[in-house]
């Protein structure tokens, strides 16, 4: 069964997770790379949105069962995959040459809430979901290469705080922070809005991709460099 589908709305391609909890393993992956491949192939697409088909949750991370299951039976190799899966991922959308903006119409947590970091922009409604890093109370530390992008979508001295307590936070606790380009009252608010925005961002993709590429240059550096040597011996839990 598929986690995500993607069709076009005039030239917005609506990307939407559907998999209830939408959390993040080697098939979401697989698929997510597959779809954002299609979708650059489609040169009528100017704009791609990503939402969730489910009423509660955008995304609440990864497949903690899925990566406690592949531990258990000494698959290493599908963990370090996974890791470097995800790396990619987030490289594509850092890279891609079109703007990538989060929906956000449900919890979006740890993994989940940092995929939405790595999109250009982001959108939440205001009366449904949390919006939080649970990382530094889970012992499991941010990746170097993540801390460039969420930085880039939080502004350091709201990201400092969010990562070090690691609080839950409603859309609107975040509004004066610039988190959100909106924070919308509703499901049929937010959508709008969102579609709304997308639909007005006709950039050149040439033009696009390469302000993207020098604007987030350091930031893919040092995760070629850096998050290696944290995947190889998988050094992601601290006691």
């Amino acid at each position: 069964m598929a986690v995500l589908e993607w069709k076009k709305e005039g030239t917005v391609a609506v990307l939407t997770m559907t998999n209830g909890e939408n959390r993040h393993n080697l098939v979401f992956v697989g698929e997510m790379l597959e779809a954002l491949d299609a979708i650059e192939r489609d040169n009528e697409t100017t704009s791609v949105v990503i939402v969730s088909g489910d009423a509660k949750n955008w995304s609440q991370g990864i497949d903690l069962a899925w990566l406690a299951g592949r531990k258990n039976k000494g698959d290493l190799d599908s963990i370090r995959e996974f890791l470097y899966g995800m790396n990619r991922i987030f490289r594509r959308i850092l890279l891609y040459p079109m703007p990538v903006i989060a929906c956000i119409n449900g919890h979006a947590a740890a993994n989940g809430a940092i995929l939405s970091c790595a999109c250009d922009f982001r959108f939440m409604r205001a009366d449904r979901g949390f919006f939080f890093f649970p990382e530094v109370n889970i012992n499991i530390p941010f990746f170097p290469g993540m801390l460039g992008f969420l930085r880039k979508a939080i502004p350091p001295y709201k990201f400092n705080e969010m990562a070090l307590t690691g609080n839950r936070y409603g859309a609107a606790d975040l509004a004066a922070h610039n988190v959100f380009v909106k924070v919308c009252n509703g499901e049929e608010e937010l959508k709008a809005e969102t579609m709304a925005f997308a639909a007005s961002m006709q950039k050149g993709r040439g033009v696009f991709g390469e302000m993207k590429k020098r604007m987030h240059r350091e930031i893919i550096e040092t995760m070629d460099r850096e998050d290696p040597k944290i995947i190889e011996p998988l050094f992601i839990v601290m006691e």
